[in-house]
């Protein structure tokens, strides 16, 4: 099979590719450049934006008299488009369309277009226009489900629930899937909170478990992570849509009964090793650092890095 590049190749690629012509429009306000063509006759205009890696991008939403427009003349116009694009050395077409537009999506993968991912209240097609197979990166090929693993250090106790409807009822950790834009320990305390009602703070990430073609992800990749966390409340307050039961169980008899998952057998296992040797032996903790893209930052999870190891002060 074909390898997809990653975002980083596929800018390699297109800054390799990408050879704007002298008279190929304006910037607009954001940066990108903007084309004014001047279409054929019984066509529609269709506008795009130049992205910086050689990519032309059409919004559907911005286009006028987008109700009235019939499928026939958007054919004819995003035809004519392409063709403009293609011989200007352009390198692929991102179309995007609203949802109650979705009468175009026909004359569009009539004329090459593909699905590449959809989302509320629209969906994007692309057309590569570069030379070979395309080169576009795929979409998000995982999704992520987050546990919290609330564990009491001066009683020993760590929080487990059963969840609702379930063929076998075992006990695990309370979690979900994590949001867009919401980081991964904020994941864990919100989901605790949502089934259990106690308040807790995120401290590290235990373990990651990948999982391919799970029929929970929709045949997709699946990340599932647990995080330790630590309770500032204790009553429990069950929310009935989610779980069966909830209840503090000593972590001893966790690792020990037979009633409970695979992968929370092995956590409580590890957890258990943490409390007796020091949960430096297990944690693996989190520093936000800045990103390489301006007023941007990324989470960075790995064991504790002493500090004069991060300054490399004293360091021969």
């Amino acid at each position: 099979m074909r390898p997809l590049l990653s975002w980083a190749g596929w800018r390699a690629v297109l800054a390799r590719t990408y050879s704007p012509g002298p008279s190929a429009g304006y910037r607009g306000a954001s940066g990108a450049q903007r084309y004014v063509r001047n279409p054929p006759v019984g066509t529609c205009d269709l506008q795009g934006e130049l992205d910086r890696f050689g990519g032309i991008s059409v919004r559907l939403a911005r286009l006028d008299a987008l109700d009235r427009l019939d499928a026939a003349t958007f054919q004819k116009g995003l035809q004519a488009a392409v063709q403009q694009w293609r011989s200007e050395g352009r390198t692929a077409v991102w179309l995007h369309i609203p949802i109650l537009q979705s009468r175009f999506i026909a004359p569009a993968a009539s004329l090459g277009f593909c699905f590449h991912h959809a989302e509320l209240d629209s969906s994007t097609l692309t057309l590569w226009l570069g030379e070979g197979p395309s080169r576009l990166p795929g979409y998000a090929s995982h999704q992520v489900g987050v546990a919290g693993a609330v564990f009491d250090e001066s009683t020993r106790k760590i929080l487990v629930v059963q969840d609702r409807n379930k063929l076998k009822n075992m006990w695990k950790f309370p979690g979900g899937l994590s949001e867009p834009g919401e980081d991964i320990g904020d994941t864990a305390v919100r989901e605790v909170f949502e089934e259990t009602g106690i308040k807790s703070e995120f401290r590290s990430l235990l373990s990651i478990r990948q999982q391919h073609r799970n029929p929970g992800a929709f045949g997709k990749s699946d990340m599932y992570i647990i995080c330790r966390l630590k309770p500032y409340s204790f009553t429990i307050n069950i929310c009935q849509h989610e779980c069966l039961r909830c209840e503090w169980m000593d972590l001893n008899d966790l690792a020990k009964t037979e009633n409970t998952t695979p992968i929370t057998s092995r956590v409580a296992r590890l957890l258990l090793y943490g409390y007796r040797e020091g949960f430096d032996k297990i944690d693996l903790t989190v520093e936000e650092l800045p990103a390489v893209h301006t007023g941007l930052f990324y989470k960075l999870y790995h064991k504790e890095l002493p500090d004069n190891y991060k300054t490399m002060k004293g360091i021969d």
